[in-house]
């Protein structure tokens, strides 16, 4: 499944510099993509999602001109303001950061996804607040990833579970009224070759799908390194910096 192909020609309204940029850096990770795919022997392009962290709401409103519907954040309070403001837009809200289980609500009024689920604890945070906004608002059920940490220390830099704990978590959100289990998200450890990490992660979804056939997903993939990671099967890229660029000056 694809969320994004790049327009024949940038809309009139997408017409500003900013947006050519956008246009240009798009259309370059999507050859990239492309040429994974078709490397690894695939036929099944991989979802892009459009990691505009750091970035004004103003970006995302060029990128869905743009044709992109999946958009990822790492922070709810970005998150949020940016959903707010945005709610004109048909777009997909993928929450990718550390989450704490007290912004579990705040969550829940935005993502159709949750990419960083580690522990148990946060499964039933995320319970309690989809019910509570299921009620108010009828959403949809929120996809689930068990965030997997692939170095030696558990997560300890970069998030995570250790695979030895992704059973019990699945098992927590195959319970969970309101939440559908979709498979596994991680990032390669910083200094490590990435083939080897991804290929890691590939065997432990191997291993889930054992038991949870449906959790199929796979995120993985940043822009140094989204060749290796459809090499191994991922499903869902996280695109950051070859698209938007290095993060804004503040001031």
């Amino acid at each position: 499944m694809t969320s994004f192909e790049p327009a024949a020609a940038v809309p009139p309204s997408a017409s500003d510099d900013r947006s050519l940029v956008l246009a240009r850096r798009l259309e370059s990770v999507a050859q990239r993509i492309d040429a994974a795919t078709a490397a690894a022997g695939r036929t099944d392009r991989p979802r892009l999602i459009v990691v505009t962290k750091f970035h004004p709401a103003a970006d995302v409103r060029r990128l869905a001109a743009l044709g992109v519907r999946d958009v990822g954040e790492n922070r709810d309070q970005e998150a949020s303001a940016k959903a707010a403001e945005l709610t004109d837009l048909d777009l997909d809200w993928h929450f990718i950061g550390q989450l704490q289980s007290n912004k579990a609500k705040s969550v829940a009024k935005y993502a159709s996804s949750v990419q960083s689920i580690d522990r148990i604890q946060l499964v039933s945070a995320l319970e309690k607040a989809i019910a509570r906004e299921r009620e108010a608002t009828g959403r949809a059920d929120l996809e689930c990833f068990i965030q997997v940490s692939l170095e030696d220390d558990a997560g300890a830099h970069r998030g995570g579970a250790r695979p030895s704990d992704v059973e019990a978590i699945a098992e927590a959100i195959g319970r969970s009224a309101g939440l559908r289990l979709a498979g596994l998200m991680a990032v390669a450890p910083l200094g490590a070759e990435p083939e080897s990490a991804f290929e890691r992660l590939a065997a432990v979804s191997a291993q889930l799908r054992v038991q949870h056939p449906d959790a199929a997903a796979i995120s993985a993939g940043m822009s140094q390194d989204l060749e290796s990671a459809i090499k191994f099967g991922a499903t869902h890229l996280r695109i950051g910096s070859d698209i938007l660029g290095s993060r804004p000056a503040v001031g």
